[in-house]
């Protein structure tokens, strides 16, 4: 087994085809048959189903990929170990972010390179799913969210709190109103982010109770931007964390509703594979976050809209 071989197997991996990988790595198609015919010999095994749709990674093709993103990780550290013994640069880091932590994260970056000008940061947002797969596929070195996944075996630790919130326009009839029951609340009509993510999950924990409110929980909309606009627009409520709204509340196009039982509080983590190598830079940030990370969190500074005189 050799790094050619084990470039050509990633490729054809994220590729689908023998033809689309030999392009991404500037070779010739049959180079690339080549590399992959010699790695199945040399295993007898064979490491890619061959169809219609493209060629699929195999249990053992599987295997293979996980080790060679394992080697690229390990071939990463060792250059920013080389480098911080040239004294060039301390290192990189590969930082995941759930898409509701990219309305902190700059605020976090911009701090932690005033103290590590040399480490060099790329920011990797996706919804909860993607950053939970780019920590299987090693694509991310560390990541934040809000609840740990329990079927990848991760190190996290808390950096802060999370306030899980209802919003709703300043004209909506509750805007007003104080101690709003779970069973009013119902009532309303929601605007949820996709299956899986953090909110809505705490959303549907919330409503567990009221029977069979969760058969039509509401409108579901791929983003918090695309949520917060038809909020405010008057198409619903929606209950969303506190930190993607601060600079709505502050201009006044959104309110925070006083719901009895909220704000749900949660905690963000930053997390890190149990099996990943921690290099200088991880260490760095990991240790940034423990100190600051919950300075650099966007600051509420009232929970619940003023009432009526």
């Amino acid at each position: 087994m050799n790094l050619k071989q084990l470039r050509a197997i990633q490729a054809i991996m994220q590729h689908g085809t023998i033809a689309a990988a030999a392009n991404a790595l500037g070779l010739t198609p049959p180079a690339v048959t080549i590399q992959l015919k010699l790695l199945e010999e040399d295993a007898n095994i064979i490491l890619f189903d061959r169809t219609n749709e493209g060629l699929r990674p195999t249990a053992a093709g599987l295997a293979f990929l996980d080790a060679a993103q394992m080697v690229d990780e390990r071939l990463r550290l060792l250059e920013d170990e080389i480098d911080a013994i040239k004294g060039l640069r301390i290192g990189s880091l590969t930082l995941g972010v759930v898409s509701t932590a990219k309305y902190f994260a700059p605020q976090l970056m911009a701090i932690f390179r005033k103290e590590h000008p040399d480490i060099a940061i790329k920011l990797a947002i996706g919804n909860r799913a993607e950053t939970i797969a780019g920590l299987k596929s090693h694509a991310v070195d560390l990541a934040l969210m809000g609840r740990p996944p329990k079927d990848v075996p991760l190190r996290s630790a808390v950096f802060g709190d999370h306030p899980l919130v209802m919003i709703a326009a300043p004209d909506h009839p509750l805007a007003k109103c104080r101690d709003i029951t779970k069973e009013r609340i119902a009532q309303e009509h929601f605007l949820i982010r996709e299956p899986g993510s953090g909110t809505r999950i705490s959303l549907e924990i919330f409503l567990s109770e009221l029977p069979g409110r969760l058969d039509d929980l509401g409108t579901e909309m791929s983003s918090n931007e695309t949520i917060k606009q038809a909020v405010m627009a008057g198409l619903g409520i929606a209950f969303i964390s506190a930190h993607t709204i601060a600079l709505e509340l502050d201009v006044g196009r959104l309110v925070m509703l006083d719901v009895i039982g909220m704000p749900i509080r949660r905690q963000w983590f930053s997390v890190v594979r149990t099996d990943r190598t921690m290099s200088p830079a991880m260490r760095a940030f990991q240790d940034f976050l423990s100190r600051k990370g919950a300075q650099c969190l966007p600051a509420i500074d009232r929970l619940y809209p003023a009432t009526e005189n």
